[in-house]
């Protein structure tokens, strides 16, 4: 599934009217179409006591008479239903009132709500109105407490179709206390295209912003819908075609990205996510990971890292570790090899003198992962310059190596390394690779991995809420899958150890790197799931035995 930013999608929407030849205002009476079968699906799940207390903040496809999608016919008329539908004065406001029309054909209840005149309404969202008018359906211009006003006349639900993704800064004027109005009313919201007050490229929220239980998103899916807070704004996101194309016309990149899916694993990245093995396959066929990780105080990180590494398929994996933790690991994970390296001053910590014999080690390895439970020591940009510029093998850059790599400058006063590279931080960390405050990276957090990735030539897994992928070529990749219940210590230490042992057995970087978060995602999921009676008790090993 692709993602598009707001500026993508009004370029693919001239190249449609303009190149194709598609009218505009068919596709608008697509669109508005579209809406209404998802309220009407709603409106069927809700009179069959099958609606979910709150929404899932699933991201989803379908299309009309497809995969559950819903057909406006007589025999879709509830008359129990009556829905609010918010008009602006743009093109989205011309969807809600193509909406209204059809959901009023199939027998529900609509009254439109202008956030401007109506006469302000221009191109094809005034010829709109100019239908709705001509068939009698009720509408006024918005004036303070008209949203509660409409409750108390039997609203059961809001359609919102205030502002669309061409809309920047927060709302101001009638359409901002429409928006608080919308809210305040506790009805289900149903955003069409985006959800008013969000920035369709970010997903950053403004102040006010539309709090929808589902957002129709048309055509393509907008990048900010992927992202928090905005996921969280935009409710269960359900992406309808509504006659463009789906496949990009020529020459238009997707900046934004790709959803990582089944689908997109095949398609876009060559991965078969069954992870099948041949019949006369062995250990040497699935290649040699070398971690280096663990220190005394944190010996389990580089445990979890070692035991996921296997557990990701890699035939074999050494944990190199420094030399005075080693009695104290010994038989944990029986099938793991163990390689004291540097015999540290100080008792169960690394040291710049065990580089050497780490890239002794990786000599006969496939990939090297460096970083769980390191720990911060003297010498360590040393030691982590010398693996940096030494390791002729891809890498695999984590937690206290990222922090080494941030402290050192940052990745503008290292070398670009020829073989591949992965990092792997989570916002913190990112924050401090980047020169920025944790909240401007969660700010953009798709535009801020594609630029680092382009600019250092690595492969960056931005870790956290809907993980983003981004290649040293530009392609993005959002993954959907996982559980809050891994915002546990350790997710992220199995997560490196996945994703070198993917490394090990032939994938490239940027494969490994999403199907790595792809199945993290996933076992986290089935983690949670076995444990019905508290997810939040889920812990990083849990995990590992899920994948």
């Amino acid at each position: 599934m692709k993602l598009v930013t707001s500026e993508q999608m009004r370029a693919i929407d001239r190249h449609a009217i303009e190149q194709i030849g598609i009218p505009a205002v068919a596709l608008m009476e697509n669109a508005g179409r579209a809406i209404a079968e998802e309220v009407l699906a709603f409106c069927r799940l809700r009179r069959e006591g099958r609606l979910p207390e709150r929404p899932a903040e699933t991201i989803r496809e379908r299309h009309a008479g497809v995969s559950g999608g819903e057909r406006v016919s007589a025999e879709e008329k509830t008359t129990a239903e009556h829905w609010l539908i918010l008009v602006g004065k743009g093109n989205n406001g011309g969807d809600g009132l193509v909406c209204a029309r059809h959901l009023a054909d199939a027998g529900v209840q609509v009254s439109l709500l202008y956030a401007e005149e109506p006469e302000r309404l221009g191109g094809e969202a005034g010829l709109q109105h100019n239908i709705a008018a001509a068939l009698g359906l009720p509408g006024e211009a918005y004036t303070p407490g008209a949203v509660a006003a409409a409750r108390s006349r039997g609203v059961t639900g809001i359609v919102d179709a205030l502002l669309g993704t061409g809309a920047k800064g927060a709302p101001r004027g009638a359409y901002a206390s429409l928006i608080r109005e919308a809210n305040e009313s506790r009805l289900p919201i149903v955003a069409a295209d985006i959800p008013s007050g969000l920035d369709a490229d970010t997903g950053a929220v403004h102040d006010p912003c539309i709090q929808a239980r589902i957002t129709v998103s048309l055509a393509f899916l907008k990048a900010g819908l992927t992202q928090y807070p905005g996921a969280k704004a935009a409710g269960d996101v359900i992406v309808r075609y509504i006659g463009i194309p789906r496949a990009l016309p020529p020459g238009f990149a997707a900046e934004a990205g790709v959803l990582l899916t089944e689908e997109a694993l095949r398609g876009e990245l060559g991965v078969d996510p069954s992870r099948r093995r041949e019949a006369d396959g062995h250990k040497g066929t699935y290649g040699h990971v070398l971690l280096a990780a663990g220190s005394l105080t944190m010996s389990g990180a580089g445990l979890l890292a070692a035991k996921a590494a296997l557990r990701a398929g890699s035939g074999l994996v050494t944990w190199a570790l420094p030399e005075a933790l080693l009695p104290h690991v010994l038989g944990a994970v029986p099938e793991l090899m163990l390689a004291p390296v540097g015999g540290a001053p100080e008792a169960g910590a690394w040291n710049a003198a065990a580089a050497p014999e780490l890239l002794r080690l990786l000599a006969a390895r496939d990939v090297l992962a460096v970083g769980p439970g390191l720990g911060r020591f003297p010498g360590e940009d040393g030691f982590l310059r010398a693996v940096w510029e030494g390791a002729p093998r891809p890498l695999v850059v984590d937690a206290d190596a990222l922090n080494i790599l941030a402290a050192a400058n940052g990745l503008a006063a290292w070398q670009r390394r020829e073989a591949a590279t992965i990092l792997t931080p989570h916002p913190g960390e990112m924050a401090r690779l980047a020169g920025l405050s944790t909240a401007e990276v969660q700010r953009d957090r798709i535009g801020l991995a594609r630029r680092f990735a382009l600019q250092h030539g690595v492969t960056l897994v931005l870790k956290g809420a809907r993980t983003v992928v981004a290649a040293p070529d530009g392609r993005v990749f959002v993954n959907v899958t996982g559980h809050p219940g891994m915002a546990t210590g350790g997710s992220g230490d199995v997560l490196t150890g996945l994703i070198a042992g993917l490394l090990a057995q032939g994938l490239n970087a940027v494969q490994a790197a999403a199907f790595g978060v792809y199945l993290h995602g996933l076992a986290g999921e089935r983690a949670a799931a076995a444990r019905t009676g508290n997810p939040a008790s889920l812990l990083a090993g849990d995990i590992i035995e899920a994948l």
